[in-house]
């Protein structure tokens, strides 16, 4: 059984930008997250109409399949480009955007930007997106360590994400996984990743018994860390299988 629980939280920011969407059906469960970028309001509506945009598709469409996280994106953008020129501004109202497609047998995802997707099996920490900033390009140059992204000043220089003009292919497709029992994801933006380590993520997922034990000990987490810092909008969907 797949079971999942989500929060968005402004911050000590004076506009939440963060959108957050889950659509569980008979075929499975799709979930969407997208941390707006522009301000003025223009990251707000760039999330949520991404996000709206997936969970559409996905209803239409209940698959779990490459073919319609590749939709999910590719009419995302298209409706955010259309957008954008409706209101006068091209390429100026952008998002991150993160997707994951889910049934009984297997599950995948896509995602574009810096909000992260954490996939732990055995309550371990199996594997990360790797964010399309430049300190993860540092990264992978050997100049930092991934750890160092978090406190990094150009940490919010973000490459590649929903609203920019695409040259090529963007977003980021990842390998089915097979259904096990005891699988669990975290989807969220860099303003929950950011005071949250990795080790911090498994110790809570060992102590719970519910994807909203797991979300509500990170959570304090993160506030505890970020209080007085500045704290940006965060958002996090914990999905058990």
């Amino acid at each position: 059984m797949i079971t999942y629980e989500m929060l968005s939280e402004t911050g000590e920011r004076d506009k939440n930008e963060d959108s957050i969407r889950v659509l569980q059906t008979q075929e499975g469960i799709c979930a969407a997250l997208g941390d707006g970028l522009g301000g003025h309001g223009y990251g707000e509506e760039a999330s949520r109409l991404v996000t709206e945009c997936v969970t559409e598709i996905f209803k239409k469409n209940a698959q779990v399949s490459e073919e319609v996280i590749r939709q999910c994106f590719e009419e995302s953008q298209k409706r955010l480009v259309e957008k954008q020129k409706k209101a006068g501004k091209e390429y100026g109202m952008k998002t991150t955007l993160c997707v994951f497609l889910s049934d009984e047998r297997r599950f995948l995802w896509g995602h574009i930007g810096d909000s992260r997707i954490y996939h732990f099996a055995g309550k371990k920490l199996a594997e990360c997106t790797f964010d399309h900033s430049v300190p993860q390009m540092l990264v992978a140059a050997g100049e930092i360590t991934s750890k160092q992204i978090r406190r990094h000043p150009d940490r919010s220089r973000l490459l590649r994400v929903m609203g920019m003009e695409w040259r090529r292919t963007p977003y980021v497709i990842s390998d089915f996984h097979d259904y096990e029992p005891g699988h669990a994801i975290l989807m969220c933006s860099d303003g929950f990743w950011e005071w949250i380590e990795e080790d911090e993520m498994e110790s809570c997922l060992e102590k719970a018994e519910t994807a909203a034990d797991w979300l509500n000990s990170m959570k304090e987490i993160v506030r505890k860390n970020g209080e007085g810092q500045g704290m940006d909008n965060y958002s996090a969907i914990c999905i058990w299988t």
